[in-house]
């Protein structure tokens, strides 16, 4: 009876804040390309999807944007593998830059022949028992793994209800999360407690998540997925970015953030102090090309505003057949999908969402190439490999863009230097590789596939 109250106050609440919210989130549909979405997240299962599960067991694989597609990629390969034909693996985003990268990467296969991918790419349903229940009757899914940290209370009592277990898979806690959780322990606590597996980034993770209320024996540091992130695919992007820089240095500056408000009350978008870096540097008057990466599509736009007085181009204009203009100071990285490819031709790279209080981004997308990596003082979504790199000497952490500037200077002067430091990270990379195959086995194990456990021994479990 108290469930059943409880979740129908939190169905009230949800349906309210869409309400209220529906202005906001139309615009941000319509302006992400997801607006044909908003069916199918209210519970009309895809014809396609129907088709792609049918006469298969189900494991339901939920990603929410580009970061948990790119760590689940390896993931799926690996389920595919060991559990052979009979099955089919179906992957839900929640956002529409998730959902364009995901049926790229997850377009080959099984399903190679479903358009593109689309037969098992679906949107994630809204967390309406309706919506959900449309989902669990379709696709009867054996089990649901969630990346990292995308709990929804209702999709959590109807698998429950509905005897599907429910893995989450490179869990972590933020610092910010953490205390959340700790206020509304008792609640949360009951939440966690309907999770049947935590695969977690690490001990850390593990124990914060044990003392925000989850079952002990229900939570196991493997190690985070990311550090077994498939080879970014082949990119024409990164050839052309290449080209344009002449055998000149390239500095590539990933995923960056809107802004927070400073101490003067003004919010300054990341980008300006990175800018304000370049040009102070004495690489910044064309000895070097500049790639900027916004995080999010939607700024694109935004950010080309802030580069229009240098002498730039677009790599969305290349796709598309343009001539390549010449020369050029920088280059904005407007596609998707292109930025780990990109990584690979750098001399020097910055991770994103460090300079503002975002948390930061995965510095391992650039380490793994041998590329020497900075980054800001807000990386609290990273902390361990942070931790790792830095003990290693193997990334460089800045406090602001004259710290940046200074970094980005000795760093393309020395170039012997700038790969010692590039090197050292690329074998924390190296080191830290296995978090896959530690969570397929124990992925296998929880559901139940058969006896063929013997086919989960990868390199990649047994390092």
């Amino acid at each position: 009876m108290l469930e059943w109250v409880t979740m129908a106050l939190y169905s009230l609440l949800l349906a309210c804040v869409l309400t209220l919210g529906s202005p906001y989130w139309l615009w941000r549909m319509a302006r992400g390309g997801a607006g044909r979405s908003l069916a199918a997240r209210l519970g009309r299962v895809p014809r396609e999807l129907r088709a792609a599960v049918a006469g298969r067991q189900v494991v339901w694989v939920h990603t929410v944007s580009v970061g948990e597609v790119l760590a689940a990629v390896r993931l799926v390969a690996e389920l595919e593998r060991v559990l052979g034909d009979g099955w089919r693996i179906v992957v839900s985003t929640t956002t529409a830059t998730g959902q364009a990268l995901a049926r790229q990467r997850f377009a080959g296969g099984k399903d190679a022949g479903a358009a593109n991918g689309a037969g098992r790419v679906f949107y994630y349903p809204l967390d309406f028992a309706w919506a959900v229940r449309a989902y669990l009757r379709a696709l009867k899914p054996r089990m649901l793994v969630l990346m990292e940290s995308e709990l929804w209370p209702r999709m959590l009592v109807e698998c429950g209800r509905a005897g599907v277990p429910v893995a989450v898979v490179n869990a972590r806690v933020s610092d910010r999360s953490f205390a959340r959780g700790m206020r509304v322990r008792s609640v949360w606590g009951r939440l966690l407690r309907r999770v049947d597996l935590f695969l977690t980034q690490s001990e850390e993770d593990a124990r914060r998540l044990v003392t925000m209320g989850a079952n002990a024996g229900a939570v196991r540091a493997v190690g985070n997925l990311k550090y077994d992130a498939a080879e970014p695919k082949q990119s024409k992007i990164a050839d052309l970015v290449r080209e344009a820089a002449a055998g000149r240095p390239i500095v590539v500056v990933g995923s960056t953030s809107e802004g927070n408000s400073v101490p003067d009350g003004r919010t300054e978008d990341e980008e300006k102090p990175i800018l304000r870096a370049w040009t102070q540097s004495s690489y910044g008057g064309g000895s070097a090309l500049l790639v900027l990466a916004p995080r999010h599509p939607e700024r694109f736009g935004y950010v080309e505003t802030f580069v229009s007085a240098m002498p730039y181009c677009k790599a969305s204009a290349w796709r598309a057949g343009e001539a390549m203009m010449s020369p050029v100071d920088l280059v904005l990285l407007d596609t998707i999908g292109d930025l780990a490819a990109a990584y690979g031709v750098a001399d020097v790279a910055f991770v994103g969402g460090s300079l503002v209080t975002r948390g930061g981004h995965n510095p391992l997308e650039p380490a793994r190439f041998g590329v020497p990596v900075v980054m800001g003082p807000s990386y609290e979504n990273f902390r361990d490999i942070v931790a790792k790199m830095r003990a290693a000497g193997g990334i460089r952490i800045v406090q602001d863009d004259a710290d940046l500037e200074r970094a980005l200077t000795e760093l393309l002067a020395d170039p012997e230097a700038a790969k010692a430091m590039g090197e050292r990270g690329r074998r924390v990379f190296e080191q830290q590789q296995g978090a896959t195959g530690r969570a397929v086995e124990a992925l296998f194990e929880l559901v139940g596939a058969d006896d063929r456990a013997a086919a989960i021994a990868t390199p990649e479990a047994a390092r």
